[in-house]
């Protein structure tokens, strides 16, 4: 995928970005569960594997 779009993913729908890059896995899990309580920290850890 485009990083370009991951990142935009990464910022407005982080756990799609997540599944989009790395599948379904324990990080999808860890995103989304940041993402439900924390917006903000979910945004960044999706930018953190997307541009890993």
């Amino acid at each position: 995928m485009n990083k370009l779009l991951l990142m935009l993913l990464a910022v407005f729908l982080p756990p799609v970005a997540v599944f989009l890059n790395n599948g379904v896995g324990k990080d999808l899990l860890i995103n989304v569960v940041l993402c439900l309580f924390f917006y903000i920290p979910g945004i960044i850890h999706a930018l953190w594997l997307v541009t890993k």
